[in-house]
């Protein structure tokens, strides 16, 4: 059984889906909180009666956070225990709840995180993309330049990078992905851990064709693979030369070789076996 601690804000994660994604944990604190603060209480009351909760609601969106996050603080200084929620998934990932969050720790008032669902780790992992290091963004600009403008930034990052889209601007983005950073592996996740999940592998080319052709539904996921630096083209005769032009410069031939070696991603024995080769 959950003990809650009197004066505490709560950060619970939701279902972002499956409602049996819920942990126990959650329930217990859902249920032991004096109020519960949601995101849109309407869709929060649905998750509630499911479970059988009797907490009161109370808003807390982007349109009002700031306001809230005072008066929430105030209730916390008070001695009242607040579990705070959002749509789905994790608040203050993508959703309301940083603003709240960073007013407690500055007033001293403890804060505790009770881990759940997120999309975005959950199509990371799906995705099979390399996932020992990866970046997160959340939604990109709405409109064509500020979102090419910020993907400009991102296009050479050597990991994967993780985005959330919604399904009327999924094509417009995977096509400036596209014109960015070149056609490399994407994966488009939908409705993750809901009866119509999918799982979209591929290319941002083909990608853009497919959603194109069969235009998307419900919550996406879009996660882009690693840049790679294409290998810089030559072989023998080109490595001999740079060798000697090298140490025309005053390199000496072992500073020479390596640095054709890095420059053209191979080891310094096939850059001394070429030099060797033109010798004989």
């Amino acid at each position: 059984m959950a003990t809650v601690e009197k004066g505490t804000l709560y950060v619970c994660a939701t279902p972002i889906g499956n409602l049996g994604d819920i942990t126990l944990r959650v329930l217990e604190v859902l249920r032991d909180a004096d109020v519960i603060a949601a995101e849109d209480t309407r869709h929060s009351r649905k998750l509630l009666e499911h479970f059988g909760i009797k907490t009161p609601l109370t808003s807390y969106h982007q349109h009002n956070e700031k306001g809230k996050a005072q008066e929430l603080v105030h209730r916390l200084q008070g001695g009242e225990v607040i579990a705070l929620i959002s749509d789905a998934g994790m608040p203050g990932i993508s959703d309301p709840g940083q603003e709240v969050i960073r007013l407690c720790l500055s007033e001293h008032v403890p804060v505790d995180v009770l881990p759940g669902p997120n999309a975005g780790l959950t199509a990371l992992v799906l995705s099979g993309l390399p996932n020992d290091h990866f970046i997160f963004h959340g939604f990109l600009p709405s409109t064509k330049s500020a979102r090419k403008r910020e993907i400009k930034g991102y296009a050479k990052l050597p990991f994967t990078q993780i985005f959330y889209e919604a399904p009327h601007r999924l094509v417009d983005t995977l096509t400036d992905l596209l014109e960015v950073c070149g056609d490399r592996e994407a994966v488009v996740v939908r409705e993750l851990t809901k009866l119509h999940q999918t799982v979209h592998r591929g290319t941002l080319e083909s990608l853009k064709v497919e959603f194109q052709a069969i235009p998307p539904r419900g919550e996406i996921c879009v996660l882009l693979a690693p840049y790679e630096e294409e290998p810089v083209q030559g072989g023998p005769v080109e490595w001999r030369e740079e060798v000697e032009e090298g140490i025309h410069q005053g390199l000496q031939p072992k500073e020479a070789m390596k640095r054709v070696a890095q420059k053209y991603g191979i080891s310094k024995r096939e850059v001394y076996q070429a030099t060797l080769d033109r010798k004989e």
